[in-house]
């Protein structure tokens, strides 16, 4: 069960990467966020 939460949880953390990682500086910066923080705001959707 852990194992399939886990690769859940990254599934989340790299979608979540790629989403935002697509966006427009702009767009970005209309959401409140900077490229720096994307990763960690990654981290906070796998929870």
């Amino acid at each position: 069960m852990r194992l399939i939460r886990n690769y859940r949880n990254w599934l989340a953390y790299r979608e979540t990467v790629s989403e935002l990682g697509r966006l427009s500086n702009r767009q970005l910066q209309d959401l409140g966020i900077t490229r720096d923080e994307i990763r960690s705001i990654a981290k906070r959707a796998m929870a």
